[in-house]
């Protein structure tokens, strides 16, 4: 707590982090972040995309106007960049992909499914891959899985770092990152969580020094790795309960 207490920017971790798995911000979360963005700089990021936010994030989280002016939301692993001002949410930036890198992650999939023979579960729930405009997201078990679906997959039969191997051959210009209980993160080579946290630190005139960064896959290969590189403080933590035990003491620090 003392580490995070002199920080003037704290950056959260979305899924896995704040919530469960693409599962929605609860009350108790809510209504400390609320009272956390009245003393600090608060930034989330996560895969999922502007709209995934407003639904699972922004929605349940009932502040004054005043306090969100200290909130800023990266959504797609940082390659975008939202921040409010004047009553309204307004883009810093968003970097799409082409239609030509697209269809070539596609095409990536489709071999490195080939070449290892990955068959797909039988019961799956949405998209299988979804484009989300910056970042092609693959999830095992489809995009609205159940939670518990999930954890069972993930402990079972997570064979993900295969198919990382695979794609990262077929895709050397672009970033393959494993996310969440089942899901794999493209995006362009060095847009990553990385350069989200370089970025706000920009905008905001900050140092490294004044960042702390708190998520749960910052093993090799999670998806919040990237920001080791930069030389900012980091927590991992194991999910909600532990970030709300982490909030609650630096609120009564």
């Amino acid at each position: 707590v003392k580490k995070i207490a002199t920080k003037k920017l704290v950056i959260f971790d979305l899924d896995g982090t704040l919530t469960e798995s693409k599962s929605n911000l609860d009350e108790e979360m809510a209504n400390i972040l609320c009272d956390l963005l009245e003393k600090w700089k608060v930034a989330v990021m996560g895969g999922g995309t502007c709209k995934q936010f407003q639904k699972q994030f922004l929605a349940y989280l009932r502040c004054p106007k005043m306090r969100l002016e200290n909130l800023f939301i990266l959504p797609t692993s940082g390659t975008s960049f939202f921040r409010f001002q004047k009553n309204n949410w307004k883009r810093v930036y968003q970097y799409h992909l082409s239609q030509e890198e697209k269809t070539k992650i596609y095409t990536a999939f489709k071999k490195t499914f080939k070449e290892i023979g990955y068959v797909k579960p039988k019961k799956t729930y949405g998209k299988i891959i979804e484009d989300r405009e910056s970042q092609i997201t693959f999830s095992a078990l489809g995009q609205k899985a159940p939670l518990a679906q999930k954890e069972e997959w993930n402990k079972k039969n997570d064979i993900r770092r295969q198919l990382k191997k695979t794609l990262e051959k077929h895709l050397p210009e672009f970033e393959v990152r494993l996310g969440g209980l089942t899901s794999i993160d493209i995006t362009k080579k060095g847009l990553n969580k990385a350069f989200g946290v370089k970025e706000i630190i920009k905008s905001l005139s900050l140092s490294k020094k004044d960042v702390i960064y708190i998520g749960d896959a910052l093993y090799k290969g999670g998806n919040d790795a990237a920001v080791l590189k930069i030389g900012i403080d980091t927590i991992q933590v194991s999910g909600p309960k532990e970030v709300k035990q982490i909030i609650l003491k630096l609120l009564s620090h």
